[in-house]
């Protein structure tokens, strides 16, 4: 005789298991009318509802790709110059070396006879003259460039100024939405200095600007005497 076992069943009730299905089903609804209420409610959405302020977004959008355009190649234009700066540079050195060594050698073969010596240091200011002319002419050069490097270099700084003026007022618009005033203009901030701090600074920041002209100036000026010491034996 096996011993009966007492099975309990629990049994819930249709009405509760519907009240849990209709429950969830409310959440979900009212999560998606939520969702659904933000989304049109976003500044994106008046935007895009909005012809004027669409437009605006969209040309400004253009706008701001030119500005990394004309970054880019500003940066590029400047690594340009930096490079033939240091070629005109280097240019300038190696001539003075060459130069140096034929003074040199045209010394130590004429220093045996002293009357042919006599009338080399009398012409001293040929090779003189010849090493100031072509000083000056890579001194142009490097000021040109220089001037053009500095020209570029502010260009640049306006084009970044403007392009983070502009991208404040697309930012702003995405927020705002239809709320902004399309009559606004992107203005970039510049820095208002007193004419005493421009006077003051002026002659520095020229001689910073210019430091590789004015170190190949001095470079010349002490050059041009060299022929005298090397062919008179000074």
């Amino acid at each position: 005789m096996g011993a009966s076992k007492d099975t309990h069943i629990v049994e819930i009730p249709v009405d509760q298991e519907h009240h849990h299905q209709n429950h969830h089903k409310n959440l979900l609804c009212s999560m998606t009318n939520n969702m659904i209420e933000a989304i049109e409610d976003h500044p994106l959405t008046e935007i895009s509802e909005s012809p004027g302020h669409l437009l605006l977004l969209k040309l400004w959008q253009r706008e701001e790709d030119l500005f990394a355009k004309r970054i880019a190649h500003k940066e590029t234009r400047m690594d340009s110059i930096k490079a033939e700066l240091f070629q005109l540079s280097s240019f300038f050195f190696i001539f003075h070396g060459f130069f140096f060594i034929l003074l040199f050698t045209s010394w130590d073969n004429t220093n045996s006879d002293q009357h042919h010596d006599q009338s080399v240091c009398k012409k001293w200011w040929v090779p003189s003259m010849v090493s100031l002319c072509t000083s000056f002419v890579f001194v142009f050069l490097v000021q040109m460039k220089v001037h053009r490097y500095w020209k570029v270099w502010g260009q640049l700084q306006r084009e970044r100024n403007d392009g983070r003026a502009l991208a404040r007022c697309i930012q702003e618009l995405r927020m705002k939405g239809a709320s902004f005033d399309l009559s606004k203009e992107p203005q970039s901030g510049k820095r208002m200095k007193s004419s005493s701090v421009e006077i003051k600074w002026k002659p520095l920041t020229w001689c910073s600007k210019n430091l590789l002209t004015i170190c190949l100036v001095c470079f010349t000026g002490l050059a041009f005497p060299a022929s005298k010491f090397v062919l008179c034996g000074l």
